[in-house]
C-alpha cells in the first residue's frame, strides 16, 4: 500500500535542509558560524582544504601573478579570499582576474600589462 505524503511537511522539510545547508556553505566558504551539530575542529580543517584547492586554483590560472607576488601570494590570497568568498555559478578564471584586479587596486601588483593570447583560452 502506498503512503500518504504530506506535501506541507515535505516542503518543511526541504526548506530546513536547503537552510541548513546553506549554514554548512556559509561556514565553509565565507568563515560563517559554526552550526549546531558539527564539530568545529573538523569544520576548521574542511574550511582551510578548500582555502588550500582555491588559491592553488588561483596560482594555476594566474602564474604571472603568483610569480610577482612571490612570498606575498598567499597571505594575500587568503585575505583576498576572506573578503570575497566564491559566490554560486561563479567560474574559477573570474576568481583568477578578480583577485588579480583586487592586487593592482591595493598597490600589491604592478599596473596590467597588454594581455597576451595564451594557447588554451578561448576568443
Amino acid at each position: 500500500m502506498a503512503e500518504i505524503v504530506d506535501e506541507n511537511s515535505l516542503s518543511s522539510a526541504r526548506e530546513r535542509l536547503a537552510a541548513r545547508q546553506t549554514e554548512l556553505l556559509n561556514a565553509l566558504l565565507a568563515n560563517g558560524p559554526v552550526p549546531a551539530g558539527f564539530d568545529e575542529q573538523r569544520l576548521g580543517v574542511e574550511r582551510r582544504a578548500l582555502l588550500s584547492k582555491r588559491r592553488g586554483i588561483v596560482r594555476m590560472l594566474g602564474p604571472a601573478v603568483a610569480d610577482e607576488l612571490g612570498d606575498r601570494f598567499r597571505p594575500l590570497f587568503d585575505a583576498y579570499a576572506a573578503e570575497h568568498p566564491r559566490r554560486a555559478g561563479s567560474r574559477a578564471r573570474e576568481d583568477a582576474a578578480s583577485f588579480a584586479e583586487w592586487c593592482r587596486a591595493s598597490g600589491e601588483l604592478s599596473e596590467k600589462r597588454k594581455a597576451r593570447w595564451k594557447f588554451w583560452q578561448s576568443n
